[in-house]
């Protein structure tokens, strides 16, 4: 697509998008929408980021706020369906917490306001490590010192211990799964994997992975917790702020099951992350028996099935 193409399809989503936010707040001042910049980063989900500015009808000062826009992909699809109004309840839920989660702003479900349902929520302040070029090799993790890198982690486990002992009950969070406890969960899991291989392999070239889900499903373990997880727990879905946790983004694979599936995930992607792609990993970030050992620590759980739940990553 040509610059000419990309400004005239950008104004045109401004000047929508314009009009959607003026009807969901009636009575408001006059609004106007700038800045609209899409993100770089990230594949499950289209992501822009503007500003909103907003005078009283009354008159006095303007305000402006920095926003975020998430739709569903038009280039390629991650997973077989999307459910954005799953991750806007979601994020609602949690907002009675103090995980720093992203404020939803709007969601509208109706595809002919902007061609598909989107959200709006506010945008947090830190930066995130990319993952392209990996942020083993680039960026603000490779610019860190060791003791910098640390920090990062050990944010990052301890904001996953917050995440697995919250009452997923009393936060509402029930919609998320239907298992009576985390091994009917374990099950619904591998089956949900079954079901998106056959989605993107629908002609069983890949051995292997098949392979390894008749494993899975032969040696699956009898989890003990059922809790609410990430789902999608890595570096690049936190923002960071001196090194410290400032926002906890991207809640699309949250689900209701075993802790150990999100420490895992996060062991798992560390190591795509570099060694996955032949880089070096990073001195400082602590390693895998020490992740293992502090998390631990922090639950006061065992932890029993670990490598299980990192072939199942």
């Amino acid at each position: 697509m040509s610059n000419d193409e990309n400004d005239l399809e950008t104004e045109a989503l401004r000047q929508k998008l314009t009009a959607w936010l003026a009807s969901q707040r009636p009575g408001s001042g006059a609004l106007e929408i700038s800045g609209l910049k899409r993100s770089a980063s990230g594949f499950s989900n289209e992501t822009q980021f503007l500003t909103m500015r907003e005078r009283p009808a009354a008159g006095g000062e303007a305000t402006e706020e920095r926003l975020v826009l998430r739709l569903p992909p038009r280039r390629w699809q991650v997973f077989p369906e999307y459910d954005l109004e799953r991750q806007v309840k979601v994020m609602r839920c949690l907002a009675a917490t103090d995980l720093p989660v992203p404020r939803v702003i709007g969601f509208e479900s109706d595809p002919g306001v902007l061609g598909g349902p989107f959200y709006l929520m506010g945008q947090l302040e830190g930066a995130s490590p990319q993952e392209v070029p990996p942020y083993h090799s680039f960026g603000m993790c490779s610019s860190a010192s060791e003791e910098q890198r640390a920090r990062m982690w050990w944010g990052c486990l301890e904001i996953l211990d917050r995440v697995h002992r919250l009452d997923w009950k009393r936060l509402g969070l029930g919609f998320l799964g239907t298992a009576r406890d985390g091994a009917e969960a374990l099950d619904h899991h591998l089956t949900y994997y079954r079901d998106y291989l056959d989605w993107v392999d629908p002609d069983h070239r890949q051995d292997i992975l098949r392979k390894a889900l008749g494993w899975l499903a032969d040696h699956r373990p009898r989890p003990k917790r059922l809790t609410l997880c990430w789902g999608d727990c890595r570096l690049p879905n936190l923002l960071y702020q001196d090194f410290k946790v400032t926002g906890v983004l991207d809640w699309e694979m949250a689900h209701l099951g075993d802790p150990e599936s999100d420490l895992a995930w996060l062991l798992f992607m560390d190591w795509f992350h570099s060694e996955g792609h032949g880089i070096p990993r990073l001195k400082g970030f602590p390693g895998r028996d020490e992740t293992e050992e502090r998390y631990q620590q922090l639950s006061g759980q065992r932890v029993e099935n670990l490598a299980f739940h990192e072939v199942l990553a």
